[in-house]
């Protein structure tokens, strides 16, 4: 399977020219990384090309990379990251492209992958991402008039505000958090030199 996606890598970078930025080989998978320039030529690529033939799109995820690393992390903040399958050659490939801080746009795949509809609406209500071309870029898990995107490293662990129905009013209202929030300091005891060692005492 290694010697595959060593070929895999090989033909890829050959066929997305500039387009790819990185291929990288960890564990048994292969990460390629893509320009949002001619992002969707080498989408199209890899569902079209033969040597590909990544006709399935598993997963769509955002992620946010601030504090990564302890905080060593210098590149871009937001990601998008896609899971591909290809059933012909029974490989796996993950493709990122990384977004603008201030308004992280990435073009929308739904027209090459039909699957990508409600994964791209999950990554824009969780992360704030925006899909250039999406028919229909609404929430799609939190509440309408919900503010903020939770999935966001700095969104506060308790949120901004809470709901619940009124009986007077008949309806749901929203309020600030009433919830103070915490930080948990986690408590670790074991055995050490027949005495009991408390991590919070250091």
């Amino acid at each position: 399977m290694t010697d595959a996606l060593e070929n895999l890598r090989q033909h890829l970078g050959a066929a997305l020219g500039e387009t790819l930025r990185k291929a990288q080989l960890d564990r048994g998978e292969l990460t390629v990384e893509l320009s949002r320039e001619g992002f969707l030529a080498a989408c199209l690529r890899l569902r079209d090309d033969a040597d590909c033939a990544f006709d399935l799109l598993v997963d769509i995820c955002g992620v946010d990379y601030v504090d990564y690393g302890d905080g060593l992390w210098d590149g871009p903040r937001f990601a998008v990251v896609y899971h591909l399958l290809s059933l012909q050659h029974r490989q796996r490939l993950r493709v990122r492209i990384f977004a603008d801080d201030d308004l992280p746009i990435v073009p929308s795949v739904v027209d090459i992958w039909a699957a990508a509809n409600w994964f791209e609406r999950e990554a824009f209500d969780l992360y704030g991402i925006l899909f250039d071309g999406h028919p229909d870029l609404r929430r799609i898990l939190t509440d309408y008039g919900f503010v903020g995107y939770p999935f966001r490293k700095d969104f506060p662990l308790v949120g901004t505000v809470e709901m619940r129905y009124d009986a007077d009013q008949g309806r749901v209202i929203y309020e600030p958090t009433r919830t103070e929030e915490r930080v948990v300091v986690p408590r670790i005891i074991r055995e050490e030199e027949g005495g009991r060692y408390d991590a919070r005492n250091k």
